[in-house]
């Protein structure tokens, strides 16, 4: 599926920031729920952040603090700001969209950080 659209992703120095960003495309219906997934190499894909559609949101022990995770409800995107990133956050950033009925996932965009 192609319905989520992700960019932001790059490379950066360790302690810089980077602003990932999520378009879900119109035709999916009844969002719930938006996050961010990542995946190292050699690692299962672990949740990073989620934001409900009551803007309730949890995230992954070792990003609280350093990210947040937010969206725009009009726009029907959902964004990942990363600041004091951190060689070990080096994966692969998937967005995930959630419907009463259905999930669905982006194609990844590759965060590397830098020592």
């Amino acid at each position: 599926q192609v319905q989520l659209v992700e960019s932001g992703g790059g490379l950066v120095q360790a302690g810089g920031s980077l602003r990932l960003s999520c378009v879900a495309a119109g035709s999916i219906w009844g969002i719930n729920a938006m996050g961010w997934y990542r995946q190292a190499p050699g690692k299962q894909r672990e949740l990073v952040a989620a934001i409900t559609s009551g803007d309730t949101m949890n995230y992954l022990d070792s990003v609280k603090g350093r990210f947040t995770i937010s969206r725009d409800n009009a726009k029907n995107t959902v964004y990942l700001q990363m600041n004091s990133l951190k060689p070990e956050d080096t994966a692969v950033y998937y967005c995930n969209a959630k419907t009463p009925v259905l999930g669905y996932w982006g194609q990844g965009t590759q965060v590397t950080v830098s020592s």
